[in-house]
Order: structure tokens, then sequence, then C-alpha cells
């Protein structure tokens, strides 16, 4: 007996998705799963509700390269607010202290440079970071303290854009894991000041292009018009998508031989002249370079299969 037919659609590729602020990126993740009917659908790194910006979406096969955006550098541009300090570090927060500003430029700046290059940040009680199963932020809303390790995290750019008034603009390139959130808190308080949040935005993740990113009100515009129109959705929303690769392009690549890539489809472990010595590789084969998934160099030295693109014709 033939497993269930799924309802979705079989549909595969990255979604630059312009978050807009006051939803949960879960909340948007499944609006567009919904809106373009796929089947399967999962995000690459959590925005707050606050925020906006680029949130990467992964349609169908393309989840299995999810975690390597994960991984990525991100570009925030960020306001803070001086003088007041919060509970959650941002403005959804509760005002915990109020102090005033009093600082010179030669202080912001001093205050600036120990946050640039290769740091310690300890994340927020209001993080989603994981304590015995449940998110931190849960407990913070019983009132519990988690002590928390400090992580390794690297500022790449911290560039001052803006000081006026209680407002405080900047625009950080940083390393994954980076929250953005607890290094204006911790600015803050080397100022002297408290600050928070009130403003963030993701410009970039690792390398996609900020032109390609689309809303949720222009993808629900295409669903209208594929409706009234009749048109078929995938000519509508389809073109949208990045290839599903993208989201390992940094990888170097290994080109199979089609009789190669068959055993590796097949999960073993092949040797390639030409290969890397070490780390993860993307793999494609034959003339078309088509992607089929990533590998990794075993101690060997071989490529062996990561994660591998389904055939679809294996579902059939």
């Amino acid at each position: 007996m033939g497993r269930p037919r799924r309802r979705g659609r079989d549909v595969h590729g990255v979604l630059l998705l312009d978050k807009p602020t006051g939803a949960s990126s879960n909340d948007i993740l499944q609006k567009v799963k919904r809106l373009y009917q796929a089947n399967k659908a999962g995000h690459t790194g959590a925005l707050d509700p606050l925020a906006t910006g680029m949130l990467p979406i992964c349609l169908g096969e393309a989840t299995k390269f999810s975690q390597f955006l994960l991984d990525a550098d991100k570009r925030y541009r960020v306001i803070a607010r001086l003088g007041q300090r919060t509970n959650t570090s941002d403005s959804d927060g509760e005002i915990v202290s109020e102090r005033s500003v009093a600082f010179s430029a030669a202080d912001l700046e001093r205050a600036l440079e120990s946050f640039r290059g290769g740091i310690k940040q300890v994340p927020s009680m209001y993080s989603a970071l994981k304590h015995q199963g449940r998110p931190l932020y849960e407990y913070a809303r019983q009132g519990i303290e988690i002590e928390r390790e400090a992580r390794d995290i690297t500022v790449y750019e911290l560039a001052l854009i803006r000081h006026q008034g209680d407002e405080l603009e900047l625009e950080v390139h940083c390393s994954k894991g980076t929250y953005i959130r607890t290094i204006i808190d911790d600015l803050g308080e080397m100022l002297g000041c408290g600050a928070h949040v009130i403003y963030l935005r993701r410009l970039n993740v690792a390398r996609y292009p900020a032109d390609r990113m689309v809303t949720l009100a222009q993808l629900e515009a295409l669903v209208a018009q594929s409706q009234e129109m009749e048109q078929p959705l995938a000519e509508l929303l389809d073109p949208l998508l990045l290839p599903m690769d993208t989201a390992v392009e940094d990888f170097p690549e290994v080109n199979l031989l089609p009789s190669v890539g068959s055993y590796v489809k097949q999960g073993q472990a092949v040797r390639v002249a030409g290969a890397p010595k070490e780390g993860m590789v993307r793999l494609t084969v034959g003339e078309e370079r088509e992607f089929i998934g990533v590998g990794q160099i075993n101690d060997d030295g071989m490529v062996a299969p990561k994660r591998l693109v389904v055939d679809p014709a294996m579902n059939d």
C-alpha cells in the first residue's frame, strides 16, 4: 500500500523574506509555507519580533542546508535608546533603570573599540538558547535566572552611523551567535547610562543580495493574482526562489563524474582527484554541474556524503 499523497507542493529553493516588525520568525515561516503551498519549510536563524530584514526561508530540499546559513556572518543596522535599560535589552521589555547620558565622543569611541574583533559575550536571558530543552526566555518570564557561559563571537565591523541626543545608530557585521541586544546593553553599561534597542534591521546574511528580498505583501499580491488570472502559482512565486545550493556556495566544489556520483547518491565515500584535503565540500555531477548535496572529507581523504538532495524520481 502506497504512502498517502501529500497535499502541498514539492518546491525547492531559498526565499529572502523581508521580515516585518511585530511578528515572530516562526509566524512568518508558516505564512510563507502556506502561500507557497510547500510541503516543507524552515528558516535560518530567528529574528526578534521587534526586528525587520533578511530572513532566508528554505523550502523543500533546501531545508537540509539551512544549518549552514545559521553559521553564516550577519550584518545589522541598530538604533539604541540611551539613558534607559530594559529587562529584555529592547523596547519590548520593561524599563529597569534610567540614568543621565553624559559621555564624550572619545568615551564612545573607546567603548565601541572594546567590542571590535574577537570577544566573549554572555547571551541574554531573553534569548532562544535552550536550557534543559526549554528556551531561556521562558525561564526569564518566570523570574528564573539561569547561569550562562560566555561564548566566543567576532565583531568584524562596528561602525558609528549617528549619535544624536539619546539615540545611537550603529552598523554591525558579526559572526554567528552574536546577540545585538546584548552588545547594546553591554555598551550602555560601559558608558554608564544604560541603553536598549529600539530598532533592529538585518541587512545581510552571508553573501545574499539585499535586492532579492521580498515582502509578505508582495507574496500575497502574487497569490491573489494567481487566483484572479487563473495562473499556476508556480509561475509567479517560484522565480523568486534562489537555488538551494546558494546556502553552501562558500564550500569548495567537487565535481563528480556521473558514474562516481551514483555511488555518492547511494551513500558511499569516493576518492576524487584534486579534492580538498579536509572540510566540507559542495557536490555537483557532470558537465551540467547538477547540485546533489554536501560532503565531507573523511580521515582517509575520501569524499563522504553528508547531506544529499533527494532525487524526486525516488519518491514516485
